[in-house]
């Protein structure tokens, strides 16, 4: 598969499972997180879908377009794995965390990490999507959805 075909496999299975989340899930009262801004198209998505909630961004630095800098105080710069742990016990109901790399090795440091954070900041009954795998006990893996093909981007929800 060319990677602009993986791209667009992706992009497609995030938006599909945000759309979902937005369309079919209940969440919990809390804002929403999003763990690597990037250049902003997703956390655009977030804010569109979610405008009811508060959407806040993490990356090591502000690399998205301007207009769609999140509002002060919801950008949090810095290494998503020490800013993250600010909002462990916020209580989020929705987290997303696109932060591979496409790389093995250093996507399995990612992995270390990721999940505990990721568990941390819901709320119980919370939501996390993600690119990578979130192996953790208070993660219960959701049903994949069938325009989402296996191992392409993952649903959970907080059970404790």
């Amino acid at each position: 598969m060319s990677r602009l075909d993986s791209f667009i496999n992706r992009m497609s299975a995030q938006r599909d499972i945000l759309n979902h989340v937005r369309d079919t899930l209940d969440l919990p009262a809390g804002a929403v997180l999003e763990v690597g801004l990037g250049n902003g198209r997703t956390y655009s998505h977030l804010r569109e879908n979610f405008s009811d909630r508060r959407v806040v961004a993490f990356d090591r630095q502000f690399a998205a377009h301007k207009t769609l800098a999140p509002a002060p105080g919801d950008f949090i710069e810095g290494e998503i794995r020490e800013t993250g742990q600010g909002f462990v016990d916020k209580k989020a109901a929705l987290v997303h965390a696109d932060i591979g790399t496409g790389y093995p090795d250093k996507d399995a440091i990612t992995l270390e990490w990721l999940p505990g954070m990721v568990a941390g900041m819901l709320a119980e009954g919370g939501v996390a999507v993600s690119g990578l795998p979130l192996s953790h006990p208070e993660l219960e893996e959701l049903p994949r959805l069938p325009s989402v093909e296996e191992g392409r981007y993952f649903l959970y929800r907080k059970t404790a």
